[in-house]
């Protein structure tokens, strides 16, 4: 069944739009350089301004209680959105050393946050510089009486991107990607939090216009399939949103619109999660209606 995409907001400029996150009633995701969230109301096809000054926040995520976080690349930093309008810094350094540039995060039950930490100098002061000799996945864990603490969690990874924690929380999907190494993988969560071995489960090749770009961003659906955004129309087959089950098993591919170049990420949403929204590399957002999935999230509870 072909896929019916609508444009519902957008395209922004400048372009760039990355971080959907359904908030129980509306679809929330930044526009990058601007340095806003947006807010999209699907009742009634508004697009307003959820906040303002967010230092090129890119993605966001709830916790399990409703709490908005958000990764701050401008502030190398990753922060909560507070509900009075306030903005708290969680964490800005690794064993005192300045964060890259955060791009995407996931959090687990027990309120830890898994980030993605590449260097993306686009997103900060042409003055500042890499600190960390490393793009390591990293993660933010609470603590009862104080500050929050940030680990190191992978030392094989040569860039990251997205990422995705399992619903039962045994496996870390993460996306490796670098020009010579762009790779979807699963991480065997350990019992003591740490990663153990992973498994490749989808390779991006290239051809002889170069390397095809790989994953950007991902999400789920309710069986745990990975429902991802990638390519272009650089290389390889174009721009898409492909469907992989745990194991790796491609089971869908969906173009997207003629024109519309390099999807930025996905994720469910609408009171039903039976809804895929899209942002992209050109400054939209895109709904899917029929995808005939229905989306998992960890907040707020699907009615």
């Amino acid at each position: 069944m072909a896929w019916e995409f609508a444009m519902v907001a957008g395209p922004f400029n400048p372009r760039l739009t990355e971080g959907p996150a359904w908030d129980g009633q509306a679809l929330l995701f930044t526009h990058i350089p601007a340095s806003r969230i947006l807010r999209y109301d699907p009742q009634t096809g508004a697009c307003t301004v959820f906040r303002e000054h967010t230092n090129h926040t890119n993605g966001l995520a709830f916790d399990a209680e409703g709490r908005l976080y958000g990764c701050c690349s401008g502030g190398r930093s990753i922060v909560r959105f507070e509900a009075d309008g306030t903005t708290t810094t969680i964490v800005d350094r690794l064993d005192g050393v300045p964060l890259n540039t955060p791009n995407d995060l996931a959090i687990d039950r027990q309120g830890r946050i898994w980030l993605s930490n590449p260097w993306n100098a686009i997103n900060i002061d042409p003055s500042e510089r890499q600190v960390l000799d490393h793009n390591a996945i990293l993660r933010a864990d609470p603590q009862p009486d104080g500050p929050w603490t940030c680990r190191r969690m992978t030392y094989d990874t040569t860039g990251t991107n997205g990422l995705l924690l399992s619903p039962d929380e045994k496996t870390l999907y993460i996306i490796q990607t670098s020009p010579a190494l762009r790779e979807l993988r699963a991480y065997d969560m350990l019992a003591d939090g740490a990663l153990g071995r992973y498994t490749v489960l989808h390779q991006f090749g290239e051809d002889y216009r170069g390397p095809q770009r790989g994953i950007d961003g991902m999400c789920f659906d309710a069986e745990g399939n990975i429902v991802a955004t990638a390519g272009s129309y650089a290389s390889g087959p174009g721009p898409m949103i492909y469907i992989w089950d745990p194991q790796g098993r491609v089971l869908e591919t969906h173009p997207m619109p003629v024109g519309v170049d390099s999807p930025t990420n996905c994720t469910f949403g609408d009171p039903d999660q039976r809804t895929l929204y899209i942002t992209t590399l050109g400054g939209h957002l895109f709904r899917v209606r029929n995808t005939g999935r229905r989306g998992w999230i960890i907040w707020p509870p699907v009615r």
